[in-house]
């Protein structure tokens, strides 16, 4: 009888990042957690929904500083893409309805981005899936560890939205 060597389902606690420094598996783990991000815990998410609420979020999230206006420029600094790909996704949320643009209260020259009630909506139903794959992945954790890491992870991700904004060698 053949033996394989080959792993197709590994438990976090034996994976790759197993052995490491946690604080040097990080890195890593994160890099896995978004390629798996399109986890199909209720419904299926598509490639083009999930770059949809890239944009959604930003609009959602509004000014970072005072003054600030949710433009396409906006969307590509914050995503880290150059300004025509932002456009592209930009245009392609206002194809499908969840975006309009609108003149800035101002400098009326500018175009701002506003969300729709179906951008809203669909950002909503995104969160819900967010939910059930995040219940169904932690499905077996002690309920004190999953808010407790939920804590955890939105402090960290407060923590590098300060760190953006903080002085370069400070």
């Amino acid at each position: 009888m053949e033996t394989s060597t080959r792993r197709t389902s590994v438990p976090s606690s034996q994976g790759p990042l197993a052995g490491a420094d946690p604080l040097d598996a990080v890195g890593p783990a994160f890099s896995r957690l978004r390629r798996a991000s399109a986890l199909n815990a209720e419904t299926q998410v598509s490639r083009k929904d999930m770059t949809r609420t890239l944009v959604l979020n930003i609009a959602e999230e509004g000014p970072e500083e005072d003054g600030q206006e949710i433009t396409v420029g906006v969307v590509a600094e914050r995503l880290a893409v150059d300004p025509s790909v932002a456009s592209r996704m930009v245009t392609d949320c206002i194809s499908a309805g969840y975006l309009v643009r609108a003149a800035s209260q101002q400098d009326g020259r500018r175009t701002i981005l506003q969300m729709t009630d179906e951008g809203m909506d669909m950002l909503a139903a995104f969160r819900r899936h967010q939910r059930a794959a995040f219940e169904f992945i932690t499905r077996d954790w002690p309920e004190e560890e999953r808010l407790q890491f939920a804590r955890l992870l939105i402090k960290y991700v407060d923590s590098v939205a300060e760190a953006r904004h903080a002085p370069a060698g400070g």
